[in-house]
């Protein structure tokens, strides 16, 4: 049988008709076994062992159910929590904060001046990135999971039903709308989609890496990461769920119960390689490497031109591991513990770590000049360095 991570059904009726999601916690368990794996122990740091500091933390309440994702514009960090309060941060001190009137789900996403968040309700709300004040507001179909994505161009924003919803970054009027075919059955997306050039990235239900025109979003370019397989909608559910990367020409993503693959975009979006890897977490690049973070907490880091094995590692098994994040040498992962592990970026070993609040990372690690910034689940948003 297939090992999965944990899914919470939010429909009991799989197979009676219409589309239904499934949502991952950070647990790597089977729901149907009678025992769920055990968390990896903390693994030795050994000889190379680097000293973390917590350079500065701030507490911003619970996340619940939802990931929240801090913006970082300069030298500036941007928070929001669920009961809806959001915070401007410089240097660790609280610059304002502000409440956004009602609980969130998403957020946050900053460009062109503005910072904007989702509500589980559907309602997307824009905020002056200076000073907090509230620009507007716009509805979309469904639940708003993933940051929604900023640029002077417009909002994208992606609802609860793999709709991509583009806004005009003014007053929130719809741009267009895109949507797609749906599988009977999908994950729960909290994959953003992102910006390049003249286009909009986002991956779908069904291992598809689609491109959007900015001026219209029509599709002018479609990627097979993962092929849907199996005798059940469960065993066919494949999909991407994390944002993916782009560096250059080279455009990466992830599918759950599919494939890593990377697609040269100078070529004509022509598939590079793919790698059999599961991974709802999600992918890093570099100048010459892919890091990934498999179903089971395995991190691993592959030639980003071949998707050859440089190392794998291992010991963090079950310990509910973030997408990696790239800083300089380090490669940087969070759990469920509230741990923040720094590898090294040459071979996987363990060069550092430092605990937050001790609740659950659930969104990767963000560069910060030359340190990392985290949010926990619990509310703690630290700056942590290593030396």
């Amino acid at each position: 049988m297939t090992r999965r991570p944990l899914f919470l059904l939010t429909a009991i009726a799989l197979a009676l008709g219409g589309c239904s999601t499934i949502s991952s916690t950070f647990e790597s368990i089977n729901p149907f076994a009678p025992s769920a794996p055990k968390m990896s122990p903390l693994p030795e740091l050994g000889k190379s062992e680097q000293a973390a500091k917590t350079l500065w933390s701030v507490d911003v309440g619970d996340a619940k159910a939802y990931d929240f994702t801090p913006a970082i514009v300069g030298e500036t960090v941007y928070v929001a929590e669920h009961k809806g309060m959001l915070y401007r941060l410089d240097n660790g001190k609280t610059t304002w904060k502000i409440e956004a009137g009602q609980p969130l789900s998403a957020g946050v996403g900053a460009g062109a001046g503005m910072l904007v968040v989702g509500t589980a309700k559907g309602g997307v709300l824009a905020f002056d990135a200076e000073t907090g004040k509230a620009l507007w507001q716009a509805q979309v179909s469904s639940e708003v999971l993933a940051t929604p994505a900023v640029s002077s161009d417009g909002v994208a924003v992606r609802s609860g039903d793999n709709r991509i919803f583009f806004l005009d970054a003014r007053d929130g009027s719809r741009k267009w709308l895109y949507q797609r075919p749906m599988p009977a059955l999908s994950v729960r997306s909290t994959g953003a989609p992102v910006f390049a050039d003249r286009y909009l990235f986002a991956g779908f239900p069904g291992g598809k890496l689609v491109g959007l025109s900015l001026q219209n979003g029509a599709p002018v370019w479609e990627g097979t990461v993962a092929q849907p397989k199996g005798t059940t909608e469960l065993d066919r559910v494949a999909d991407i769920v994390s944002a993916p990367v782009i560096d250059g020409t080279q455009i990466c993503a992830v599918a759950f119960q599919g494939k890593v693959a990377c697609f040269d975009m100078g070529q004509g979006g022509a598939m590079v390689w793919s790698r059999d890897i599961s991974s709802a977490r999600g992918v890093a690049l570099d100048g010459r490497y892919l890091f990934v973070t498999d179903d089971e907490g395995v991190v691993y880091g592959l030639d980003r031109l071949s998707g050859g094995s440089l190392w794998k590692q291992d010991k963090l098994r079950n310990r509910a591991v973030t997408a990696p994040a790239v800083r300089g040498e380090v490669v940087v992962v969070g759990d469920a513990e509230g741990y923040v592990h720094f590898l090294s970026r040459e071979e996987g070993a363990f060069l550092a770590r430092q605990k937050t609040d001790g609740t659950a990372i659930r969104v990767a690690p963000q560069r910060l000049g030359e340190a990392v910034l985290t949010q926990s689940s619990g509310g703690d948003v630290s700056l942590i360095g290593i030396q």
